[in-house]
Order: C-alpha cells, then sequence, then structure tokens
C-alpha cells in the first residue's frame, strides 16, 4: 500500500468513526455500478440511452452471438448439424476479428485452405508454378 493510500484510508476510517457516513441516500442497499470506464466521457450519455433501450454496440452483439453458438455446438450430437454449428461459429469470430480491425491470415488457417481445395480441380499455388512466380514478381518489384 502506498503513503498515498495509508492517507486515503486514515481519512476514511475517521470519517467513519465520526458518523460522516451514517445518513447517505442508499445505505445499506447494494451500489448500482456500471461499468462506462472505458467509455470517453463524450459518448457515455449515448451509450447510457442505447443501453436502456436495449440496443447493444455491434461488437457486444457478436459477443453474445458467440457465446450462444458456442452453447449450441456443445449440445449439437448430429454430426450434419455439428458442422453447420462449427461454421456459424467461426463466421462470428471471423466477423468479430474484422470489426476489431484484425486481419485475417489464411495461410495460417490451414483447415480453411484444405477444405477450399478439397475435391475441386483447383490446385493450391506452389513455388514452380507460372503464377505463383508472376505474384511472387510482382510483390518484389512492389507493383503488387
Amino acid at each position: 500500500m502506498t503513503l498515498l493510500d495509508q492517507i486515503a484510508e486514515r481519512h476514511i476510517q475517521l470519517a467513519v468513526e465520526r458518523g460522516e457516513f451514517d445518513d447517505l441516500p442508499g445505505a445499506g442497499k447494494p451500489l448500482v455500478l456500471d461499468d462506462d470506464a472505458l467509455i470517453p466521457d463524450e459518448l457515455r450519455a449515448g451509450y447510457r440511452l442505447l443501453k436502456n433501450a436495449g440496443y447493444l454496440p455491434p461488437e457486444l452483439q457478436l459477443n453474445k452471438e458467440i457465446k450462444e453458438a458456442e452453447q449450441l455446438l456443445a449440445c449439437v450430437r448430429d454430426a450434419g448439424e455439428r458442422d453447420q454449428a462449427e461454421r456459424r461459429l467461426r463466421f462470428l469470430r471471423l466477423r468479430l476479428s474484422q470489426s476489431r480491425g484484425e486481419g485475417v491470415d489464411f495461410v495460417i488457417e490451414r483447415s480453411y485452405q484444405d477444405k477450399l481445395f478439397k475435391d475441386s480441380d483447383l490446385l493450391p499455388l506452389s513455388k514452380g508454378s507460372c503464377t505463383a512466380g508472376k505474384f511472387a514478381d510482382l510483390e518484389m518489384s512492389g507493383n503488387g
């Protein structure tokens, strides 16, 4: 505890002993705290109005949908329904990451790449292919 914390605690303790907190409005009732500390001051009133009207900001709505999709996925037993629920969950997570400005790296998402080329005539580009070489040349020259 810092010196400042100790001084503050001492002043609070003295006020309690003098009874300065005894007749406060709402004494003995739980505090209702709105967690708007991260919302800029100029936006708090607007956010409070939207919250009271039952509106959720898009990112929170996506988080809510992701939680619901995760709960559904945990309960699904049928393989077809499970696949559909997994696709919906991946889609929602993708939308959330895009709303945050995060990039999507499909090279890392190997399962996505495998599904893309599975049972199709498309072949993934390799370093030896003409098309891959053209793209590599464009990237190297800064024209891509």
